[in-house]
């Protein structure tokens, strides 16, 4: 009798696997409709010397410094006071920018630092230009929707220290 069951068993889903399968909703795909571009115009570049890297990011982790966890990064060879870098065929959704002015060339941003704190020595910036305070900019100051097909926003670089 165990044999009959188990054979049952076996061939009754064998059989109902596959026609479960087929009723199981598909991953949906991103379409050309339902994503976009994201320009973004870097302003205010101290120095026509170094890299600039620009991050995306399409949540707070890591943000605005950490651009090993972004969702996104762009560096290039700078070769005026303003450069232009262009993140395709994103999913539409919530993002936010940090770009950094690497001045030397090393890969990473210079800090000064002090006591409790540092600031940078070069020059950083983020999307929407909001005043930064103390800890620097948050993500939710930063946040922008991309939900066309085209975007173009503006950074503004800051330079603490000459």
């Amino acid at each position: 009798m165990k044999k009959i069951t188990t054979l049952f068993l076996s061939f009754f889903f064998a059989a109902t696997v596959p026609l479960l399968a087929e009723n199981l909703p598909a991953q949906v795909p991103v379409t050309q409709e339902q994503a976009g571009n994201i320009t973004v115009h870097v302003i205010d570049l101290k120095r026509v010397e170094g890299l600039l890297r620009v991050s995306l990011y399409n949540s707070e982790k890591g943000f605005p410094g950490e651009y090993e966890q972004a969702s996104s990064n762009r560096v290039k060879k700078i070769t005026a006071t303003s450069e232009d870098v262009v993140f395709e065929n994103l999913p539409y959704g919530s993002y936010a920018v940090s770009a950094m002015h690497d001045e030397n060339s090393n890969g990473k941003l210079d800090k000064r630092s002090y006591i409790l704190f540092s600031i940078p020595k070069e020059g950083v910036g983020v999307s929407n230009n909001p005043k930064i305070g103390k800890g620097g900019p948050k993500y939710k100051d930063c946040v922008f929707a991309l939900n066309t097909k085209e975007l173009e926003i503006t950074v503004a670089m800051k330079y603490l220290f000459d």
